[in-house]
């Protein structure tokens, strides 16, 4: 649904039945997946120019280009970049344009059993957990639910990262953008959104900015902190508060000491 949203070719007709029921419901669901994903892009090249060169990447979805090798590898060719999903159909995708480039592999994994992911093969033979490591937790921790304990998932990947490494965390949200005057949330909408994706693999858990800061507790925030994604260091023209308020996704990026 999401590489739908983004205008990409490599989904199922359930992916693109569902995602129409979305899109009819929120029409501004593709503007939030695409800023979404610049904000992705954004925050990779600013940890690679930064000096990082290893990334995990859960959640990763069917590839859809540029995929995070392919930007981080613009600043530093040398990146190398673990993929982590846990629906086998992503991981068939992935064979074919994700795992034939040097220094790139893939892993079968669900974020709610992280240890499992830090003791993959792959992962110990392409991260070096002595070295730093972003940890990209994009559009990912809306489909745990409170009861599968998200706060506690990030805890338990961010112990194994040694100091300097860095998150990148979006997470979608229904409450209204803080600086739109009108100050509303379309209930109907997020509803019908919500509702989508019950029949989904994966229920929708939206939450307010006030519950996603503790899943960067481990992390020190960086500015501009928990923002509208497109807020996030922004390289171009910065939205107004209509489409702010439109864009549903919350994004961070945080340090661990």
């Amino acid at each position: 649904m999401y590489d739908y949203y983004l205008g990409g070719w490599d989904n199922y007709e359930v992916d693109r039945v569902a995602a129409e029921r979305v899109i009819e419901v929120h029409p501004q669901i593709r503007l939030s997946a695409r800023a979404n994903r610049a904000f992705l892009q954004r925050a990779v090249r600013a940890l690679v120019g930064g000096g990082i060169r290893q990334i995990i990447d859960i959640g990763t979805g069917i590839p859809t280009s540029p995929n995070t090798h392919e930007v981080a590898r613009e600043v530093a060719p040398d990146t190398c970049v673990v993929y982590v999903d846990n629906d086998p159909i992503v991981a068939t995708h992935a064979g074919a344009r994700l795992t034939n480039t040097e220094r790139t592999g893939f892993v079968l994994g669900d974020v709610r059993d992280p240890k499992a992911i830090l003791d993959h093969p792959v992962v110990r033979e392409l991260i070096d957990f002595d070295q730093p490591v972003v940890l990209l937790l994009v559009a990912v921790l809306h489909f745990i639910r409170d009861d599968e304990d998200p706060v506690a998932i990030v805890a338990t990947l961010a112990d194994a990262l040694p100091a300097g490494s860095h998150i990148v965390l979006s997470h979608a949200t229904g409450e209204p953008y803080e600086n739109y005057a009108p100050g509303r949330t379309d209930v109907q909408a997020r509803d019908g959104v919500v509702n989508v994706y019950r029949s989904a693999t994966a229920t929708l858990n939206l939450r307010s900015k006030a519950e996603i800061e503790p899943l960067l507790d481990p992390f020190t925030v960086l500015d501009p902190g928990v923002v509208r994604v497109p807020l996030w260091r922004p390289d171009g023209e910065v939205p107004g508060a209509k489409e702010l308020n439109d864009t549903i996704f919350y994004g961070a990026v945080g340090r661990k000491d």
